[in-house]
């Protein structure tokens, strides 16, 4: 099933996802849905909050981009109450965009290599250290389970430069192929 994406300013969004146990409700459909709204979205990863969860989930399938960036060659996996342990001090920049933030993308200075813990759809433990942009792409779907935008880490004054963009993203005005769920509105 195709699950509708929440938009900048839905309060979900700035949410610390919370750790799940193999007892969560529906967990094994969730995780089929999530990747077919990534695909359908025509993303790379899909953090839970992304869908209106605040739990500690995302899936990935960079193996897409390997063309361009050969480190992402076989990164499909999902990843359940991950954890960076390690971050590098040298850093790369690259530009990004978000399913949640469509229609914006903005360079982002980000750690080159990570490493990191988690379990797969199993429960299966792992650790495994990731480079390049493989490390990137994880990086940017863990940052939604803890609650933090890639617009959080770009310079002032590109932020400045797309507030108008984020406001109308706030206020439901939004193009994307996609169902999409926006933040609550005030009434007047």
């Amino acid at each position: 099933m195709k699950l509708p994406i929440y938009i900048y300013g839905h309060p979900v969004l700035r949410e610390v996802g919370q750790d799940i146990t193999p007892e969560y409700e529906g967990l094994q459909d969730l995780i089929t849905n999530m990747w077919e709204t990534m695909y359908f979205s025509d993303g790379i990863g899909l953090a839970a909050p992304q869908i209106g969860r605040a739990i500690r989930l995302f899936v990935i399938d960079a193996d897409p981009m390997a063309d361009t960036f050969p480190e992402c060659k076989g990164l499909k996996q999902t990843f359940i109450n991950a954890r960076i342990v390690e971050r590098s001090e040298d850093t790369l920049s690259e530009s990004e965009g978000c399913l949640s933030i469509p229609g914006i993308n903005e360079k982002v200075t980000r750690p080159s290599t990570i490493t990191i813990e988690y379990l797969d759809a199993d429960f299966q433990p792992h650790r495994e250290t990731y480079s390049g942009f493989a490390a990137r792409v994880i990086q940017h779907e863990y940052d939604h389970i803890e609650g933090i935008l890639f617009i959080d880490l770009i310079a002032s004054i590109r932020k400045q430069l797309i507030k108008g963009k984020l406001t109308n993203l706030q206020k439901g005005k939004v193009s994307a192929h996609y169902r999409v769920v926006t933040a609550p509105q005030k009434k007047k």
